[in-house]
């Protein structure tokens, strides 16, 4: 069995218009074939899409009522890439916020004021338009050890950032930053779903996620296919199941 990172939900005010915005950050397309959610795929691409993850924008209501752990950073590889990337968000609807201390991350908002940061070309050796979906949390290292056992990924950096990704070293990394400036408890912003191989494998898979110090989460999801867990330190994350 394995468990592996395959989508990130966002939720949005309009998931229509988020949508745009992500498809055209990323040159992939919308598809809103699925009522309630729309996604941003790469074109001609089937669900899952290897070595990378894809998005779904799910509209919510009240955007004010969640809080931001979690963000996308996106990768370039030259100079010029770097510039033509920054432009092209910013004339999409993004924002700069300002760029991080050592000089390697642009910090940017969506248009709906959600965060996501573009990579310095230094670090282009990420698989994919997004380089890594990154966590703020209170203690990298112990959140790692989860991490690392539920995915069976490998430590590639450790410090104040300790960066997981797959032993086959393609796709997206999972980043985990120590911040002592954690947002109050409340529904999250954005969240990332793992998808069983094989699917049916999910009820095992939940059961060995709570084995390793995750939890159930109930946000009133109902009787749906999936499984709402939290990690050890209250992060929601999705273990899918069949329809």
């Amino acid at each position: 069995m394995t468990l592996r990172p395959v989508q990130v939900n966002i939720k949005a005010s309009s998931d229509a218009a988020l949508g745009r915005f992500w498809a055209g950050a990323l040159g992939w397309v919308v598809d809103d074939s699925e009522p309630g959610v729309t996604s941003v795929v790469p074109a001609d691409a089937s669900w899952p899409v290897p070595d990378t993850l894809t998005i779904d924008l799910v509209p919510v209501p009240d955007l004010e009522a969640v809080r931001t752990r979690l963000h996308l950073e996106l990768a370039t590889t030259s100079g010029d890439h770097h510039s033509e990337l920054l432009a092209r968000v910013q004339g999409l609807g993004a924002t700069v916020v300002g760029t991080t201390d050592d000089g390697c991350r642009t910090v940017l908002a969506d248009p709906e004021g959600g965060a996501f940061c573009v990579l310095a070309p230094q670090d282009h050796d990420r698989t994919g338009p997004i380089a890594a979906l990154v966590v703020e949390c209170a203690d990298p290292q112990v959140l790692a050890a989860f991490w690392s056992d539920a995915l069976g990924w490998v430590v590639a950096e450790s410090g104040e950032r300790v960066l997981l990704r797959a032993s086959t070293g393609a796709g997206p990394c999972l980043e985990l930053v120590g911040s002592s400036h954690l947002p109050a408890t409340l529904a999250s912003h954005a969240h990332v779903d793992l998808l069983p191989d094989p699917v049916d494998a999910k009820p095992a898979e939940v059961a060995r996620l709570l084995e390793l110090g995750a939890a159930n989460a109930d946000v009133g999801q109902g009787d749906v296919p999936w499984a709402v867990m939290a990690d050890p330190e209250g992060n929601e994350f999705c273990v899918l199941g069949r329809p």
